[in-house]
C-alpha cells in the first residue's frame, strides 16, 4: 500500500536507482504515476507492503518499504526490479548499473562511469570536497543523513 514517503520510519529498507541521463518532467510524471500504482498493489506473501518513493533531480528513483509492517521478500523485490527494467526499456536509460557515479558540479548533477570519475579525481577535476550521491545506503535514515555527502565521507574517498 502506497503511503507518503515522510511517514516511513528511518529504518525502512531503501533502494536507490540513478539514471544515466536526466528525465524530462513529463517522464518523471509518468514514472511517478506508474510507481504509485505499483506500490499501491505491491505485496509479499499476499500481504500488502507499506511502501513509498521519491524522485530527485529528475535523475533518481528511491523506493522504500517499511519492514516493520511486512518485510519485502525475494519475489517482491524481483517485481520491483522488473518495474525498474521496464523504465529502462521505455525511456532508454540505465538505472541498474552500480558502476556509475553521480556527483554535483556546482548546481549541475553530473553522471560518469566509475572509470571516468577515477580519471577526473586523478586530474584533480573532482576532489574529496565534491558532493557525491552515495547510492549504497540501506535505510531511509541513512539516505536522509548520508546520501549527498563530500566524496571524502563516502566510498568514493578511495579515489583521492
Amino acid at each position: 500500500m502506497f503511503v507518503p514517503f515522510e511517514s516511513l520510519p528511518d529504518d525502512s529498507k531503501i533502494w536507490i536507482y540513478q539514471s544515466n541521463r536526466k528525465f524530462s518532467d513529463i517522464e518523471i510524471q509518468e514514472i511517478e504515476e506508474e510507481l504509485k500504482i505499483f506500490l499501491d498493489n505491491w505485496t509479499a506473501h499476499g500481504q500488502h507492503l507499506e511502501a513509498s518513493f521519491v524522485t530527485r533531480y529528475n535523475r533518481f528513483i528511491i523506493i522504500a518499504v517499511n519492514q516493520e509492517v511486512q518485510a519485502a521478500t525475494g519475489c517482491s523485490i524481483d517485481a520491483s526490479v522488473q518495474l525498474i527494467q521496464t523504465f529502462e526499456q521505455k525511456y532508454n536509460v540505465d538505472l541498474l548499473d552500480k558502476m556509475n557515479v553521480t556527483f554535483k558540479m556546482g548546481e549541475h548533477v553530473a553522471f560518469k562511469p566509475l572509470i571516468e570519475f577515477k580519471k577526473l579525481a586523478k586530474e584533480k577535476a573532482v576532489s574529496g570536497n565534491t558532493i557525491v550521491f552515495n547510492n549504497l545506503l540501506n535505510t531511509v535514515g541513512e539516505w536522509k543523513d548520508f546520501w549527498e555527502v563530500p566524496a571524502s565521507e563516502s566510498w568514493h574517498n578511495r579515489f583521492f
